[in-house]
């Protein structure tokens, strides 16, 4: 299941789109804060570091929302939570559409990359990379977590966005309903692997991520099945005799 605002906080609203962070987040956020102690000479950059995060994942998710919104799509609410972002979008049925409104998220972080790496040859320039440590190992830090978001994000696994784009790609030959039913099984095939990860690495946030991949990956299929089921009665409905 989706995060929903239910127990968030709205933070703003910017172009329509109403932006709430559930609470949990407070918790993960001291908890990786007391994680990351002694990273950096001062204990501000754990902050700054926490907060790139927060910006890159919005970012993120209002690449998603105004693209929905350029191919005649509703998109009105995002919710921040512990495991990234969630844009609510509505893109029209269509496998153009709905590829558009998802690849825009990943492309923000695509974009992000020159970004960052700018920021840093300009550091480097003004000759910041002996007189502030610190600003240095945070730029370095938050480009490896903009990579790693990017990279970890279009895997093909449904729901992540590599999962939805390889879904909206197969639209196009397979029709909706049976190219929802074979993302949401390499969703599967992608739990397993996220298990083992979860094992090897004893990582609680791996395993709670596999979790929420394996629910939201039976629904997707629960949906492919309703939707072959309406696709087979508009077919047999026009084909049936006046």
């Amino acid at each position: 299941m989706l995060p929903t605002h239910h127990g968030s906080i709205r933070l703003f609203r910017a172009a329509g789109i109403n932006v709430f962070l559930h609470w949990s987040w407070f918790i993960v956020a001291a908890f990786e804060l007391q994680q990351r102690k002694g990273f950096y000479a001062t204990p501000a950059w754990n902050a700054f570091e926490y907060l790139s995060l927060f910006l890159i994942v919005l970012l993120h998710e209002f690449g998603h929302a105004l693209a929905c919104r350029q191919v005649g799509g509703t998109a009105n609410q995002i919710v921040l939570w512990p495991l990234g972002g969630v844009a609510y979008v509505s893109p029209p049925p269509r496998p153009g559409a709905v590829l558009w409104s998802i690849a825009a998220g990943p492309l923000v972080n695509v974009a992000l990359v020159p970004t960052l790496f700018g920021v840093a040859q300009v550091c480097r320039a003004a000759g910041l990379w002996d007189a502030m440590p610190d600003a240095v190992r945070f730029l370095h830090t938050v480009t490896i977590i903009n990579i790693a978001l990017l990279v970890f994000n279009i895997l093909p696994i449904y729901p992540l966005d590599g999962g939805q784009i390889l879904q909206a790609l197969l639209w196009f030959p397979l029709g909706r309903a049976r190219s929802l039913k074979v993302t949401t099984i390499i969703g599967f095939v992608g739990v397993a692997g996220l298990v083992g990860l979860a094992v090897l690495a004893r990582s609680v946030w791996i395993g709670i991520l596999a979790a929420f991949i394996l629910m939201n990956c039976w629904r997707g299929l629960q949906q492919a099945r309703l939707l072959a089921l309406a696709e087979r009665m508009e077919r047999e409905d026009g084909a049936a005799p006046f």
